[in-house]
């Protein structure tokens, strides 16, 4: 348990997140059980408010979310258990953080690019196909992630196989 939390920690930090959040989450999840933060912060042997703030962190990503148990006043904190709505919250909020705005930017620099003269024809093109990109990702998604947990296990688990069924590369 121990090594995965570390390296929980680890990979957060390379998806940009604070390796005390990373480490926080796995804990959360691997326990399976609520934990205070002093719990939290004892076991992990971090500071109270370092605790605090990345159990915050995490309460916006709704990964983690407050509980209270029956005879104990104290917050307890567990993490989301689903390992497909995990990953399904982690990539929401990714959207909401990264693309969203980018599309709304491309989108702009697409109205303004086309009265921009200075502006050359081939970074016209590239930052129109940019949006028509990540526009055709984020409708991907939005059709993805209506799709039953089940459904979505067997397009996983079908993966390349996919493809004979799509027919060929159409570039």
């Amino acid at each position: 348990m121990e090594r995965t939390v570390l390296h929980w920690g680890e990979m957060g930090s390379r998806w940009g997140v604070n390796r005390s959040v990373g480490q926080i989450h796995a804990l959360l999840y691997l326990t399976g059980r609520p934990l205070t933060a002093e719990e939290i912060a004892e076991t992990l042997s971090m500071a109270r408010s370092n605790v605090s703030t990345s159990l915050r962190e995490l309460m916006n990503w709704h990964l983690v979310r407050r509980v209270h148990l029956l005879g104990d006043r104290r917050d307890h904190f567990e993490a989301e258990a689903d390992l497909w709505q995990m990953l399904l919250t982690i990539v929401e909020g990714r959207k909401v953080r990264e693309i969203d705005p980018t599309l709304t930017l491309l989108r702009t620099c697409v109205l303004e690019a086309d009265d921009d003269k200075r502006l050359d024809a081939t970074s016209k093109q590239r930052i129109a196909d940019m949006l028509q990109f990540l526009e055709t990702l984020s409708a991907w998604y939005e059709d993805v992630r209506r799709l039953p947990k089940g459904t979505l296990v067997t397009l996983m688990k079908m993966g390349a196989k996919i493809g004979r069924f799509v027919g060929k590369d159409r570039g």
